[in-house]
């Protein structure tokens, strides 16, 4: 179940009240301190469990977010917290740290200690919450990253951030009766992002290979435009032979060349419909999606839609003008 928020339908005098309580009883217990008068708050969040782990997406004008000494000693599970950065800027501090974080990046903060939310032109941040004891690492060891800005510059991490901010986008999807096939790989690659910015091989080893294939269908989803996606490159990407790549991938029932075609297709498929496309040739999308031979490509998309792409094209193009 989602629970979702706009307080702009919510009069001014209640405004601060609703939000302390949304996240103090469905989040975690922090004091929030809004720079804008009550009549000019904006928020709009969604907070949803996909298993084990709590979604919290937030836009909002600024704020400061702190969890003081008092409330950290409270007796809620202790918990560690992702902050993917969606748009704009903030700061978190944590343990005598502080990471400014740009669009696309993240850091990681825990619940059993002071931390501080930073931000001078509103959130715009996804918030995923995740049981401490789930994690299986040393408190010493997640302590260490903690206010640490987690970038691209980190493979992990570049991986995670893409892959969390499609998990927010997809929350409502995901939860329910399957929601733990989602939230325990989610776990893993948090695992997987704090053991390698510490850089121990033995304390890495594990949560690396339970994240494998997850990080090589992200891999895969994040390359999918490149005609040079072979499974040569993608064994070599994730230093593993050909040979365990698709053994890895067909203990999921998956064989590489159905899913890519399948998945390339979709997306011409959409980029067919899109009315700010139809100046674009059937030719260029196809080769964008790594289709080299428009005949190939026209054939395919038949045997998979029912109709060429000509015809999906102009279906679009009449349902749209109605």
């Amino acid at each position: 179940m989602t629970l979702a928020v706009d307080v702009s339908a919510v009069p001014a005098g209640d405004r601060v009240e609703l939000i302390r309580e949304m996240i103090w009883h469905n989040v975690v217990r922090v004091d929030i301190q809004h720079h804008s008068e009550p009549q000019d708050i904006r928020l709009v969040g969604a907070i949803a469990d996909v298993g084990r782990v709590t979604v919290c997406s937030i836009r909002t004008n600024a704020v400061t977010v702190t969890r003081t000494p008092r409330l950290a000693n409270d007796e809620l599970e202790p918990c560690v917290f992702l902050g993917l950065q969606v748009s704009g800027s903030s700061m978190v501090v944590q343990h005598g740290r502080q990471a400014l974080l740009q669009q696309g990046e993240f850091a990681i903060y825990e619940s059993t200690s002071p931390y501080t939310l930073l931000n001078d032109a509103g959130l715009d941040v996804h918030y995923f919450r995740i049981p401490r004891s789930d994690l299986a690492l040393p408190s010493n060891a997640i302590t260490k990253v903690t206010a640490v800005r987690l970038s691209r510059e980190n493979a992990v991490a570049d991986l995670a951030a893409t892959y969390f901010k499609r998990l927010a986008e997809n929350h409502q999807r995901l939860a329910g009766p399957n929601a733990d096939s989602v939230g325990q790989p989610s776990i893993e690659l948090v695992r997987a992002v704090i053991a390698t910015q510490l850089d121990e091989p033995q304390l890495a080893r594990e949560p690396l290979e339970s994240t494998l294939y997850l990080r090589i269908m992200e891999y895969v989803r994040a390359h999918l435009a490149e005609h040079d996606l072979t499974a040569a490159e993608i064994a070599r990407r994730h230093n593993i032979s050909v040979r365990q790549l698709y053994t890895i991938l067909s203990r999921s029932g998956i064989t590489l060349g159905e899913w890519l075609r399948a998945h390339r297709l979709e997306e011409c498929r959409k980029d067919l419909a899109r009315p700010g496309a139809r100046s674009v040739s059937i030719a260029y999308i196809a080769h964008r999606w790594g289709f080299v031979n428009e005949t190939h490509f026209s054939r395919v998309f038949r045997e998979t839609y029912g109709m060429s792409p000509r015809d999906w094209r102009e279906l679009c193009r009449r349902n749209q003008a109605l």
